[in-house]
């Protein structure tokens, strides 16, 4: 294990350390709908400020063949696991500032360790901006939990389920090309290819997701339809985006793992839409009491 590999492992086992200590202390679906619904958050943000603007850039070594996608790697250490767990164990038992200041105080300080390190590199970016940043996010998913605990009907709905399901569509987007190369996007808004399959690859997921969001929305008679057009659909989606020269497969599988994939995430997102509209479970201790 290389030098870079061990402070970003390290640091992501002890948040999922702290993701299984909430799991198991809040057994109830509302703790992973949260979960889900930070990691979006961040997600978005993180594609904003990452990908389309370039602000700083992480050197995780654990992808050898090719740089940028390695900082993808400790952009999903901190954007999928770290940053939302500790915004999921603040949101899930409502800690006060105190613990937010802590919070806040202990990722500043992770940053600045991690750019001294020389694995984490900032470019127009500065840790003042992230401290003030995670002052907006925190408090913001507290509020949401709150909601969280309730049903959700309406528009309401629809948000929510995108939030569960768009932060498993865009880890589903990325995973493969970053560790097997097995495609490119080649929108030409950035010189360099592999921001340019990035940024597309952001915008890609939040369509499907979209796009996912209102297949569940949709009641037919005869389920195995939708799964029928969902595949259709992004088989259509495949062939446009080739026969324009956006997309560019490398290999025989690459079409069928983004055609198929989504089917999942639907079959997901139905089960999730009616947790969404249902009332929360409570764990087996207040249960009893």
């Amino acid at each position: 294990m290389s030098f870079n590999a061990f402070w970003y492992l390290g640091l992501t086992a002890l948040s999922l350390a702290l993701l299984t200590f909430m799991f198991y202390k809040k057994r109830n679906n509302r703790t992973l709908i949260q979960f889900l619904v930070v990691i979006e958050i961040a997600y978005l943000i993180e594609a904003v400020i990452y990908v389309f603007l370039g602000s700083y850039t992480y050197h995780p070594k654990l992808i050898k063949h090719n740089a940028y996608y390695d900082s993808h790697m400790g952009a999903l250490a901190s954007n999928l696991i770290t940053i939302p767990v500790l915004a999921t164990f603040i949101s899930v038992f409502q800690l006060g500032w105190g613990w937010i200041i802590s919070c806040i105080g202990f990722l500043a300080a992770i940053e600045w360790l991690f750019v001294k390190l020389q694995i984490y590199t900032l470019h127009w970016w500065r840790i003042e901006y992230t401290a003030l940043g995670l002052l907006i996010y925190f408090p913001l998913t507290k509020m949401l939990y709150r909601r969280v605990l309730h049903p959700f009907h309406g528009i309401l709905h629809s948000v929510f389920l995108f939030l569960c399901i768009a932060p498993i569509s865009g880890t589903l987007q990325f995973l493969p090309f970053m560790f097997f190369s097995n495609r490119e996007y080649i929108p030409g808004w950035y010189k360099d290819l592999y921001v340019d399959t990035s940024a597309f690859g952001d915008v890609y997921y939040v369509c499907e997701s979209l796009f996912l969001v209102f297949m569940t929305k949709r009641k037919w008679t005869h389920r195995w339809l939708k799964y029928a057009v969902t595949a259709l659909f992004f088989a259509a989606v495949t062939v446009i985006l080739k026969k324009v020269g956006i997309l560019h497969s490398y290999v025989w599988w690459d079409p069928w793992v983004y055609i198929l994939y989504p089917l999942a995430i639907l079959k997901f997102a139905e089960v999730i839409g009616e947790r969404l509209s249902s009332s929360p479970i409570p764990p087996p201790s207040q249960k009893q009491s």
